[in-house]
């Protein structure tokens, strides 16, 4: 009976061990409803000019590559708060070397997203044009997968998807982030998109940090300044000009686009 007794004591022992084990890591758990993400994004730009040139003399773009980098980088700035966040440049990054061109599509974005009713605002310079884009957010049909990778420290998982009839995406969210955003006009899962590769567009967004700031909605600003339009008019409006000019043109538009 006394050793029946020490092993019934014992065994509550245990089970109250595990007990404080489990509550303990559920109050060290994060899950984030407001910050700041930066973001890293990188173009290769040597891939993407290799396939603009196919079937014309390559020594002119031979030539260039002689004069950059290989990689474009660009950091972002995504602050969040619930359901509201605005994605704009960041610091500037010392070691790019400027293109021929001034700037290269997308460099300047900025993209404010209601994620309670699905609108954005986007502005987006095109050359000498700013637009200012409003509209519903895409809506992604996303799959997703058992693949996980870590970033910036958080554990995600893969998602992979199709948008614009043609552009194969991949994803990587985490859950510990109960914002269902990401960079530029990517969202759609449960919980924030801290990874996303282009990889037949050779461009990629990766979180670099995510800072714990105190980021009230009110203070996220919607871009006003731009020429109005939705997403059907910046397409058409920018394909007058630029779906003249070949695979430059198709990729600047996808740029722009996304």
């Amino acid at each position: 009976m006394k050793n029946t007794s020490m092993k019934i004591r014992m065994l509550l022992a245990v089970i109250l061990c595990v007990a404080v084990a489990f509550s303990a890591r559920a109050q060290h758990t994060t899950f984030l409803e407001q910050g700041r993400i930066e973001f890293e994004k990188r173009v290769n730009l040597f891939a993407r000019m290799d396939e603009q040139s196919k079937g014309q003399e390559s020594s002119w773009t031979d030539m260039l590559k002689k004069g950059m980098s290989q990689y474009q980088v660009t950091y972002f700035d995504y602050s969040f708060s619930r359901q509201t966040s605005l994605y704009k440049p960041g610091r500037e990054n010392p070691d790019n070397k400027k293109p021929i061109w001034e700037s290269a599509p997308a460099e300047v974005n900025v993209v404010y997203s209601r994620l309670d009713n699905m609108q954005s605002i986007s502005q987006k310079q095109v050359f000498e044009q700013m637009y200012l884009v409003k509209d519903s957010m895409r809506q992604i049909r996303w799959k997703i997968t058992d693949e996980t990778r870590n970033i910036a420290g958080f554990d995600c998982r893969r998602a992979n998807a199709i948008i614009m009839d043609s552009i194969y995406v991949v994803a990587f969210y985490t859950d510990a982030i109960v914002t269902p955003g990401g960079p530029e006009s990517f969202s759609g899962l449960p919980g924030m998109i801290l990874g996303v590769a282009l990889p037949h567009e050779h461009i990629t967004w990766f979180a670099t940090k995510v800072l714990v700031d105190d980021i009230r909605e009110e203070a996220l600003k919607p871009p006003v300044k731009g020429k109005p339009v939705d997403n059907k008019g910046l397409s058409e409006s920018i394909s007058k000009v630029l779906g003249k000019w070949g695979n430059y043109g198709s990729a600047y538009i996808r740029a722009i686009m996304l």
